[in-house]
């Protein structure tokens, strides 16, 4: 389904009916509303980054529910799209944290390939209705995504931001692993301890003591 390591390492969840009657309801519920993002890019994330690969993973909600927006990677819109409020607020971290200046567009697919897994705990939504797939089935799958990666020998970084995303947490009991928590990006809740947070530095720093390679926190 995948086309790299990842097919093998989720085996156990291709194969399981359950997974299977629930995908092929979601497949048809594309030929009855509209659901996002397209077909093509619900597992963007896994495609374009390796469980090999993966060094960090950033975990999200569930897909952005305005047309076009969502592209299968957590906090990542389309080139083209007005970039999102937490995203904007992403931006800044970035550069307060490591001087990296805000991009034009909201693509985050040079993180991906450079090893961030952007993962949502839900891969679909229904145009215009946020959660509207939250409990339907894919947690099973995003839940085992972490547990896969908790076995992983190498050093991984989790960045959990907001509430949704530390239900997470559970699953990370490897000591090898770092988890970096705060507030969401949300102007909601940005100013309650986002800001001034520096996930991106101390991800690095983590990484080299870890002896691994940096992630290249540049978007462009």
């Amino acid at each position: 389904m995948i086309g790299n390591d990842w097919d093998e390492k989720l085996k156990v969840i291709w194969d399981s009916p359950g997974f299977n009657n629930f995908y092929h309801t979601i497949l048809n519920e594309y030929n009855k509303k509209e659901i996002f993002p397209p077909k093509d890019y619900i597992f963007n994330a896994l495609k374009l980054t390796s469980f090999k690969d993966t060094r960090v993973v950033i975990v999200g909600q569930d897909p952005y529910h305005g047309v076009g927006e969502a592209m299968g990677l957590s906090f990542s819109v389309n080139k083209g799209i007005k970039i999102p409020p937490s995203l904007q607020n992403i931006y800044k971290e970035l550069q307060s944290d490591l001087g990296i200046p805000p991009k034009e567009d909201g693509d985050l697919t040079n993180w991906a390939k450079n090893g961030v897994l952007l993962l949502n705990a839900v891969l679909t939504v229904e145009k215009d209705k946020p959660a509207s797939h939250r409990n339907l089935g894919w947690e099973p799958l995003t839940d085992y995504i972490i547990k896969v990666l908790n076995m992983k020998e190498e050093s991984v970084v989790f960045i959990l931001w907001g509430n949704f995303a530390k239900e997470k947490a559970k699953y990370i009991t490897n000591p090898k692993h770092y988890i970096i928590t705060s507030p969401h990006p949300s102007p909601l809740s940005a100013y309650s301890g986002f800001f001034g947070s520096k996930p991106f530095s101390k991800t690095n720093d983590f990484l080299i003591k870890n002896n691994q390679k940096p992630i290249n926190w540049n978007l462009n």
